[in-house]
């Protein structure tokens, strides 16, 4: 007998414009729900001949995608951006199942700010975005620049934020005239072909964006083809390492959004309540699975006892509990094996960093309901007493586990703030602004905050330093990584000059 139908049906891959099963007799894989541990979907697995049809059907696409004019290609993204906001809770119901994250975030953050980027850069290149530049170099000569399309680019998802990610990638691509194919995670597949659809009913012509799923052996041979001019990558640094010297070898372009070790820093004169505010929003928002996570919480050594104590009373303020539930506010990891994989990190820091357990650990929540106890939980975790030599301070968790460490002087907090190789993000919390924007300017990352933690809107350009990332994406600078600029000398004057001129 045939076990009970999984709650979504399969999905398939996407290209030439409509769904196809994989090729030759299709594998597939299942996305599992991080809540409960049980199967949402079967997930077909696409071949080296499905991503090669699929890279003919954008490279196909990419010839008439280009050369529309840029306000239509404006007013399809604008279209899909309009249907993205009509379906956001059904959208973020879809991405609550897959990631484990409540929906009381998703609804509020993962479809909206996927589709305020996809509004963003319609605009700007629906209002001449993409113009070049004009340089007069003397009466009878100058110099125009056009910025032009790359071709057929890749586009390699990580699991955290599924189809905001998407879409982060999506939306400047497709606006500067490219086409996509674009890898969902494994882990988090289900936003793939719903996107494509979208796409497709608000007008993007066949093979303009594709979807290929399947895990990481997939990526590899997407980033590897001779057909593909770009590749953006979001995940981990070591794999992000691996595709970018895959992509290198093929003269591709590349950006690289990789992982953090980010420091937060409390100053002296900050209000504690806003300060433990900050530091709750940097680590347990998405149950600590964000990149930018500011994981390495600096506090001054005399405000140290007082930014506990407000700690620990706002984390019963973390409520986990039915994810749809607009009060829950804390939900599983998204995975077994990063549950694992956080678990080791915690028992790490109690058994060999021999840190200060301030709350949480190992255990599961209490109160997690019959129907969730095969799920993915974990505690929201804070050790205190940390030292810069750590592995829970050193490297990077992805999980909801925060590191409190305290400092006597200033200068001593940025030096070992930028003890790091990575260099994602920072912050600092201070009452002097002028001190912050001196503090901002000495710390070694590409996306920093005064008096916020993790706020990305569509306006600002995001991006890691050191072994962080390459590129950034979003803003006015993020269209640029997605075109190629061609330069003109024209000269009017009647003779050319020559170094060959008879003596």
């Amino acid at each position: 007998m045939a076990g009970d139908p999984l709650p979504y049906p399969p999905r398939l891959l996407y290209y030439d414009g409509k769904p196809q099963e994989g090729s030759s007799s299709p594998k597939t894989f299942q996305s599992i729900s991080p809540s409960t541990g049980k199967p949402l979907a079967d997930v077909h697995t696409a071949t080296h001949q499905d991503i090669d049809a699929a890279v003919a059907s954008a490279s196909k696409a990419f010839q008439s995608w280009s050369s529309t004019p840029a306000i239509e290609r404006s007013r399809i993204l604008h279209r899909a951006a309009l249907r993205l906001r009509e379906r956001n809770d059904e959208l973020a119901e879809m991405e609550t199942a897959d990631t484990g994250k409540p929906f009381s975030e998703t609804s509020a953050v993962d479809v909206v700010t996927g589709a305020d980027v996809l509004e963003y850069f319609a605009n700007l290149v629906g209002g001449g975005g993409l113009n070049g530049e004009t340089a007069v170099l003397r009466d009878d000569a100058w110099v125009y620049t056009r910025k032009e399309a790359l071709g057929v680019c890749v586009g390699i998802g990580a699991w955290n934020y599924p189809l905001q990610i998407a879409l982060w990638k999506s939306a400047p691509c497709l606006a500067a005239g490219n086409t996509m194919i674009y890898k969902p995670s494994e882990v988090t597949p289900l936003h793939g072909t719903i996107l494509a659809e979208i796409y497709a009913e608000a007008g993007l012509p066949p093979g303009v964006f594709n979807i290929i799923q399947g895990p990481g052996s997939v990526g590899a041979y997407l980033t590897s083809h001779p057909g593909v001019a770009k590749v953006s990558f979001t995940g981990q640094v070591s794999t992000g390492q691996k595709v970018a010297a895959s992509a290198a070898g093929g003269m591709k372009y590349v950006t690289m959004e990789l992982g953090g070790k980010s420091p937060l820093l409390i100053l002296d004169d900050c209000d504690v309540e806003r300060a433990v505010d900050g530091a709750m929003m940097a680590n347990f928002f998405s149950t600590g699975q964000v990149c930018t996570n500011g994981t390495r919480v600096f506090v001054p050594e005399k405000m140290k006892d007082a930014f506990e104590k407000r700690l620990l009373e706002k984390m019963g303020f973390i409520r986990t509990g039915d994810l749809l539930d607009p009060n829950t506010n804390f939900g599983p990891l998204v995975s077994q094996v990063h549950h694992e994989k956080v678990l080791g990190f915690i028992k790490h820091g109690i058994e060999v960093d021999k840190a200060t357990l301030l709350t949480g650990g190992p255990e599961k929540p209490e109160g997690i309901k019959e129907a969730y106890k095969n799920g993915f939980w974990v505690n929201p975790t804070v050790f205190t007493n940390c030292t810069d030599s750590m592995k829970i301070v050193q490297e990077e968790i992805f999980g909801p586990v925060m590191c409190i460490l305290s400092y006597s002087t200033l200068d001593e907090a940025i030096a070992r703030a930028n003890d790091t190789p990575l260099g994602l993000a920072a912050g600092v919390f201070t009452e002097n602004l002028n001190l912050a924007h001196s503090v901002i300017a000495q710390l070694q990352a590409g996306i920093t905050w005064v008096n916020s933690w993790g706020e990305s809107p569509a306006e600002m350009s995001v991006g890691g330093w050191k072994g962080s990332g390459v590129g950034v994406e979003n803003g006015r600078r993020g269209i640029e990584a997605w075109v190629r600029n061609k330069s003109t000398l024209v000269d009017m004057g009647k003779a050319v000059p020559t170094a060959f001129a008879k003596i």
